[in-house]
C-alpha cells in the first residue's frame, strides 16, 4: 500500500481553539469496519486476526461488538452501517504513559546553553531548569494553560494517540498544582480522549524552599497531595528520585503517603545516576519507573517481582545529548514489560510526536519493531493503570483504534517526520485527522 509523507506544521498561535464543546464531538463509529489488516500481537485474542483475508471490526454503541476474519462476520450486523477501510494496518489507539504537558512559556534559551556546553545540573544550579518554568506556570491564568497545552494535545491526537498521562510538578505550590490538574481534567473532557493525571509535587524544591527539601516534602506529602486527592484531581503520584531533586527517603515519604490515600505510585528513576529509585519503587508496587538509564540489575529484579513497567524516554537521552542507553537486553531477558512515551516537557524533551518517538526507540535503544508496538499499547497503558480499557483491541473494549497508511508495522519504525495515519476512532467517535 505504501505511504505519502504529509506535512505536519504545529498550529498557528492565532487559530481558535475549539470549545469545550466542540472539541469532543465526532461522528458515531458505529458500524461494521471492513477490509483491515488486524495484527495478533494487539488483540486480545491473537487467533482472531486472519492474514489470509480482509478482517472486520464491529462498533456498537461506542464500544467492541465483534472482530475477526470478515467472512465469519455474523449476520446481526448485516444491516449496520459500513465503513470501508481499503485494506488499513489497524492498531489500538496509541497511549503516551509520560508527559508533562501542561506549562507555561518553554526553554529554548536553556537549550542553547547545553549545545555550548553546560550540563543539566549546571543549569538548575543557576536558576533555571525546572524552577524557571515554575516561575511562568505560577504566572499563568487556568485559561492561558488550557489553550496553550491544547495546542499542544492536538498534536498528539493527531497521530492516534487515545490516552495520555498527564503530569503536575510546575506549580511546586497548592495553587499552581491544582491548577495544573484542573487544566488536564479539562482537556480529558474537551478533547474526548483519555487522561491519567499525577500528581509531581515532588519535582524540584520551589525557591521558597530552598536548602530546605524535607520540609518541603512534608509539604507535599501532607498538605498538598491529601488536599488534591479530595478534589478527584489525582490519579497516581510520581517523585523525582535524583541527586538534583529527591532522596530515595524522602522519596518514601510520599510514597507513604500516596499508599495512605490509596493512590498507586510513579517514579523519575535512575536517569543520572543510580540511586536506587526503582527498586525502592518497586516495594510500593509502582506502577512504572521511568528513564533508567543507570538502571542496576537489583533495579531490574525488584521490578519484574512488582510487575512495574520499565518506561524508556529517548526524547530525554536525545535531547540531553546522554550516551548511557537503559539497559534493554536485561530488561527484555527479566521479563520486565518496556513501554516507551514522550516524556513532552518544555526543558529536555519538547518532544511534540509519539510517532518519532517510536522510530527512536529502535534506532536509539534498540527495541525491535514488536516490542516498539507493544511499548505504546500494550504496555504504555499498564503503566497508567488502563490494561482493562486500553492498549488491545477485543470485543467488550471502548472503540480506540487507528487506521494506517502502512504495509506492516516495521513502517512505524522506518518513517521519520510524517504522519502515516488514515483515520483515528477515539471513546467511540470517529474524529478528523489534521495534517
Amino acid at each position: 500500500m505504501g505511504y505519502t509523507p504529509h506535512p505536519n506544521p504545529l498550529p498557528a498561535r492565532g487559530e481558535r481553539e475549539p470549545s469545550e464543546r466542540e472539541a469532543g464531538e465526532g461522528c458515531s463509529a458505529d458500524g461494521v469496519w471492513r477490509h483491515l489488516r488486524l495484527l495478533p500481537e494487539t488483540l486480545d485474542d491473537p487467533s482472531l486476526a486472519d492474514a489470509s483475508q480482509g478482517s472486520a471490526i464491529v462498533v456498537r454503541d461506542s464500544t467492541i461488538a465483534w472482530l475477526g476474519g470478515e467472512s465469519h462476520l455474523p449476520r446481526e450486523f448485516d444491516a449496520m452501517p459500513r465503513h470501508e477501510c481499503e485494506n488499513a494496518l489497524v492498531t489500538p489507539g496509541l497511549v503516551d504513559c509520560h508527559t508533562h504537558l501542561v506549562y507555561a512559556g518553554d526553554r529554548a534559551g536553556e537549550f542553547a546553553l547545553r549545545l555550548a556546553g553546560a550540563s543539566y545540573e549546571e543549569i538548575a544550579a543557576r536558576g533555571g531548569g525546572i524552577v524557571s518554568t515554575v516561575r511562568a506556570t505560577r504566572e499563568a491564568s487556568e485559561d492561558g494553560l488550557f489553550e496553550a497545552s491544547a495546542r499542544r494535545l492536538q498534536q498528539f491526537l493527531d497521530e492516534g494517540v487515545c490516552a495520555i498521562e498527564i503530569k503536575s510538578g510546575y506549580g511546586l505550590d497548592l495553587a499552581t498544582e491544582r491548577k495544573q490538574l484542573r487544566v488536564a481534567r479539562r482537556l480529558g473532557a474537551a478533547f474526548g480522549v483519555t487522561v491519567k493525571t499525577t500528581f509531581l509535587g515532588a519535582h524540584a524544591s520551589p525557591p521558597e524552599f530552598a536548602g530546605r527539601s524535607d520540609a518541603y516534602i512534608d509539604l507535599v506529602a501532607n498538605e498538598m497531595l491529601p488536599a488534591l486527592a479530595e478534589e478527584g484531581l489525582v490519579d497516581a503520584v510520581d517523585v523525582f528520585c535524583e541527586r538534583i531533586a529527591f532522596s530515595p527517603s524522602q522519596t518514601a515519604r510520599v510514597f507513604d503517603a500516596a499508599k495512605r490515600l490509596g493512590l498507586p505510585v510513579k517514579i523519575h528513576a535512575e536517569q543520572l545516576s543510580d540511586s536506587g529509585g526503582a527498586a525502592l519503587a518497586a516495594r510500593y508496587h509502582a506502577l512504572s519507573a521511568d528513564h533508567l538509564e543507570h538502571l542496576s540489575p537489583e533495579g531490574i529484579d525488584a521490578m519484574r517481582d512488582a510487575g512495574t513497567v520499565a518506561v524508556l524516554l529517548p526524547g530525554a537521552f536525545y535531547m540531553l545529548r546522554e550516551t548511557k542507553r537503559p539497559p534493554v537486553d536485561a530488561l527484555r531477558a527479566a521479563g520486565v514489560p518496556i513501554a516507551v512515551a514522550t516524556d513532552h516537557n518544555p526543558g529536555t524533551s519538547p518532544m511534540l510526536s509519539l510517532l518519532d518517538v517510536m522510530h527512536m526507540a529502535c534506532t536509539l535503544f534498540g527495541l525491535a519493531v514488536a516490542e516498539m508496538l507493544a511499548s505504546v499499547t500494550r504496555n504504555a497503558a499498564r503503566a497508567l493503570g488502563l490494561q482493562a480499557t486500553h492498549g488491545s483491541l477485543g470485543v467488550g473494549r471502548a472503540a480506540n483504534f487507528a487506521l494506517w497508511e502502512l504495509d506492516s508495522p516495521a513502517g512505524f519504525a522506518y518513517w521519520m517526520g510524517g504522519r502515516p495515519i488514515a483515520r483515528i476512532v477515539r471513546q467511540g467517535r470517529i474524529v478528523e485527522v489534521n495534517r
